[in-house]
């Protein structure tokens, strides 16, 4: 996910987007600690994308 995609997302959207993202962390935790993950790239552009999605919900709130 791009940041200018982020940035055409509503507050509220967000929110809900970060609550998906914990979510998808949480279980690709789960898979890689029982190895069943086979895409272990995933993990990590997971959670590059919740950063970037919690980094423009405090954007949000700083600037109203």
């Amino acid at each position: 996910m791009k940041m200018s995609d982020i940035n055409e997302i509503s507050a509220d959207d967000l929110q809900a987007k970060v609550v998906e993202l914990s979510q998808d962390l949480f279980n690709l935790r789960l898979q890689k600690s029982i190895s069943q993950l086979q895409d272990t790239a995933k993990l990590n552009r997971v959670k590059k994308d919740r950063a970037r999605v919690l980094t423009r919900i405090n954007a949000v709130k700083a600037a109203g």
